[in-house]
């Protein structure tokens, strides 16, 4: 399989073809992910969640991220490998915002990189492609803002906050992001910015006329405990792997474990 790279990503646009994408966050995560044919692979920074045991996304650093995205270059070879930039890494100053996206990619082994937000952090996004980087970005439902929205709420509902998302997909199409992440916003406002748009839009929670649908590992896998509405389960883990710990406590206490099939002789 040839690696997927930005420029195949907009060929998948214009001919239709729908983009998948997951988050990974370890060697073997990315490699589960890239032998399975997945295009984009995104070490995101819901790993605050999934691997920290933070509440939300704001307190992962960099030097966290920057950890999880060099094991993670280490399983792909196909996939194209995005590093989530974490809060504020990008928001004060541009060249620092370009000087750490260099890191996640000359450091971590990405091939690129996502931030979070419209307009208001163009400047760095500019400096960011100015160093040659690409850049993917991110709309809607910025889980970095949770802050600022009071929550996780759903974005776009009224026409006048429809209309920001759109001018700000437009404008981050325009700086030269080469795709772009939509989430939780109503699945017309979604289907009406793919249509606005030359680049590749990436759909989470944001219905069906994306170019491509993006989920987080752990809620397809079913190891998160409250996954969001959008989320669709294609297993339940964690009910296989809690099930699977308790025999081991039991075998061990009853000293069903180990046999000598378990042992050297």
């Amino acid at each position: 399989m040839e690696k997927v790279t930005v420029l195949s990503l907009q060929k998948h646009k214009q001919e239709k073809i729908p983009i998948t994408a997951l988050t990974c966050y370890d060697a073997s995560t990315a490699q589960l992910i890239d032998e399975s044919g997945i295009d984009i692979a995104l070490v995101g920074d819901s790993l605050a969640n999934t691997r920290l045991g933070y509440a939300n996304t704001l307190p992962v650093t960099v030097v966290e991220m920057l950890h999880h995205v060099k094991a993670s270059s280490r399983g792909t070879k196909r996939a194209l490998l995005v590093a989530d930039m974490p809060f504020m890494s990008y928001e004060a100053a541009p060249w620092e915002a370009a000087t750490i996206a260099g890191r996640f990619i000359k450091e971590g082994g990405a091939n690129a990189v996502k931030l979070e937000g419209g307009k208001r952090v163009g400047a760095s996004i500019k400096a960011i492609l100015n160093a040659n980087i690409p850049v993917m970005g991110h709309l809607g439902l910025t889980p970095q803002s949770v802050n600022k929205f009071g929550g996780f709420r759903v974005q776009g509902k009224s026409s006048a906050d429809a209309k920001t998302i759109l001018e700000d997909a437009l404008a981050l199409q325009n700086m030269g992001v080469f795709a772009l992440v939509l989430e939780g916003i109503p699945a017309a406002l979604g289907k009406t910015i793919t249509k606005r748009l030359r680049i590749p839009t990436i759909g989470i929670g944001a219905g069906a006329g994306c170019d491509g649908q993006i989920l987080v590992l752990d809620d397809l896998l079913g190891i998160s405990q409250q996954p969001p509405k959008f989320v669709k389960k294609y297993a339940d883990l964690r009910i296989l792997m809690k099930g699977a710990v308790s025999r081991y406590r039991s075998d061990v206490l009853t000293r069903r474990f180990p046999t000598p099939d378990h042992s050297y002789h």
